[in-house]
């Protein structure tokens, strides 16, 4: 005689469709809305323009500094450039200037 040691359940057929649905449920849902999904492409091109804002800003800070340490360089010392040197490290003006705080 043989006896059942597990009896067999209605919804042994619907756990593998339901766990699948529930994966594909989840791409689905971050392919529309994650952070790579097609609802943050318009974030992402604002976030870029602002980098390249910033990029063309700091391009221009860096090539208006290196115009300054050209002039400062040994062989092309300019007169003005070391005295506005000198003036603000030392903190010293004429009696004939103005002095402008920030």
């Amino acid at each position: 005689m043989r006896t059942r040691q597990k009896r067999k359940s209605r919804l042994g057929p619907f756990v593998v469709p339901v766990i699948t649905m529930a994966v594909l449920a989840y791409f689905a849902m971050q392919s529309q809305e994650g952070r790579y999904g097609s609802d943050s492409k318009k974030e992402m091109a604002a976030l870029l323009e602002r980098r390249e804002a910033d990029l063309q800003r700091y391009t221009a800070e860096r090539q208006a500094l290196e115009t300054r340490v050209r002039f400062l360089r040994d062989g092309s010392l300019e007169r003005d450039m070391v005295d506005e040197r000198a003036r603000r490290a030392l903190n010293m003006a004429t009696e004939d200037e103005i002095v402008l705080l920030r």
